[in-house]
């Protein structure tokens, strides 16, 4: 660990954002709403909704959670039968107004709203060629990028110039698009993020999570396909291809399973509890611990604990209750409000911990910070021991495709000369703990039914798609940021 600098940082992660879409609806921007409601947890710093009704396009949009920027009242004002809708974490581009989504863009071919999950790791170089040739860029995201690349006069008289765009960008991205008479989803072809196709009576609609279905009584049909563009129009549904997609190994983010995504989800196929209980019960069996009682971390713990003590026959206890007017860590950009998060989001249920020997299972460590105050409330409430045990194996390298961990420093697991055990064993000393095991990567990916499709980069190291020059969430604001760690090699 890099001392004070890791110590200095929060121990959760951040992720890209929530999207949501909806086409042949009256009630659009109602159902975006709530739909949005459901996918809250993905991002907390702003939200926003765009509706056509065929002839205008209108937007409301705001910093901090979807009930403080869209009152219920207020939907009356948004009338018309497509919409798309955003919360955001920023990952790429500062926590300032004009970076939230959707955006809202005019180019030669009219207004287009843009909503946008993942992160582009070729984005400042496609910035840096879209300003040469006289495009003034109106925010710091990279989501912008794509409509840039739409308005060059060599891609107006494409057959199919979205097609031809989104094959320029490389990295994550799950995109949804407004028009004024059309909606359109578009998935990268490696799939790292998710999102669903759902159908409600004559309506389509979209969404990061299936959990936004269930809320508005949505039908799940499938997943948009890694590479596939769905285009819903007067004309009906179409679907194609980014140019080129057909050859990209499947690289979904198996983190979806292990953290982001709310429990009740399908993504990529599977229920995101049942994944998390076979990642429990494996960490049971390969790293069993002599103890009274197991106790999660809330929230996303939960299921990986209920597995582990299922797989033991220990029995399951809240140790900590969760204050639900806080919102998720990760989600407060800045160590400030982070730091102070940690002391109101959690209290120990001391009955559970006093005099006990107690295994604590966690979804992921990745900065620490967070987990040494958690855990030292469970010890300084009497627990007699303490077991840490993580159902996601060390994360040692950054992430480039939509998680905010872009710098080596800032793991506590960092590098990749340290061995397993010495990771373990220097984690284990910094969180003052009796024991502390990691998942493995095998036992990990033995969790779900398909282990070739899933990313691996941020625990091997092995990238799927190789990062362009500096990267980072103020690169495209700042020329001097560069990513600590170097460009990452392209898996094999």
């Amino acid at each position: 660990m890099a001392g004070a600098s890791a110590q200095a940082a929060e121990a959760r992660i951040g992720e890209s954002c929530g999207v949501f879409a909806v086409y042949g609806s009256h009630d659009a921007a109602r159902l975006a709403y709530l739909g949005l409601f459901a996918l809250q947890h993905r991002g907390q710093e702003s939200a926003g909704i765009v509706v056509s009704d065929g002839r205008n396009i209108r937007s409301r949009k705001g910093q901090g959670l979807l009930s403080e920027v869209v009152s219920r009242s207020s939907l009356a004002e948004l009338p018309g039968h497509i919409a798309i809708g955003h919360v955001r974490y920023s990952t790429t581009g500062s926590h300032k107004p004009q970076n939230i989504q959707p955006l809202v863009l005019e180019y030669s071919m009219g207004l287009v709203g843009v909503a946008h999950n993942g992160n582009l790791v070729n984005a400042r170089r496609l910035r840096q060629e879209c300003e040469a040739l006289g495009s003034i860029f109106q925010t710091s995201t990279d989501s912008e990028l794509i409509v840039h690349l739409l308005a060059r006069p060599e891609n107006l008289g494409l057959e199919h110039p979205l097609a031809h765009c989104l094959a320029q960008l490389r990295g994550s991205y799950s995109f949804v698009f407004l028009l004024l008479d059309s909606l359109i989803a578009a998935r990268d072809p490696h799939g790292f993020r998710p999102l669903a196709m759902g159908r409600l009576g004559e309506a389509l609609v979209f969404a990061s999570e299936t959990c936004a279905f269930d809320l508005i009584g949505a039908r799940y049909e499938r997943d948009v396909e890694p590479g596939e563009i769905v285009t819903v129009s007067p004309r009906g549904i179409e679907s194609s291809r980014v140019e080129g997609s057909s050859g990209e190994r499947l690289s979904h983010c198996i983190f979806e399973h292990i953290y982001f995504a709310r429990p009740d989800s399908i993504i990529f196929g599977e229920t995101v509890h049942d994944v998390r209980m076979a990642l429990g019960r494996r960490l049971a069996r390969d790293f069993p611990a002599d103890a009274d009682v197991v106790v999660p971390v809330p929230d996303s713990g939960w299921s990986a604990a209920l597995g582990y003590a299922r797989e033991l026959g220990l029995p399951v206890d809240r140790g900590f209750i969760r204050n639900h007017y806080v919102g998720r860590t990760f989600i407060m950009p800045g160590g400030d409000s982070r730091g102070d998060s940690v002391e109101i989001k959690l209290n120990v249920v001391k009955s559970v911990a006093r005099g006990r020997r107690l295994v604590v299972v966690d979804d992921s460590i990745v900065r620490g910070t967070t987990s040494r105050r958690r855990l030292g409330l469970l010890r300084e409430a009497g627990a007699k021991e303490l077991h840490v045990r993580v159902s996601a194996p060390p994360c040692r390298f950054p992430c480039f495709y939509g998680m905010d961990f872009p710098s080596s420093p800032e793991l506590i697991a960092s590098g990749a000369r340290r061995s397993a055990s010495q990771i373990e064993e220097d984690v284990r000393t910094f969180l003052e703990v009796d024991s502390l095991r990691y998942q493995t990567v095998e036992g990990m990916l033995s969790a779900v039914s398909r282990p070739q499709d899933y990313c691996t980069a941020c625990f091997t190291g092995d990238y799927p798609e190789p990062v362009e020059g500096p990267v980072g969430k103020l690169a495209l604001e700042n020329p001097a940021v560069r990513d600590e760690g170097g460009p990452p090699r392209r898996r094999q």
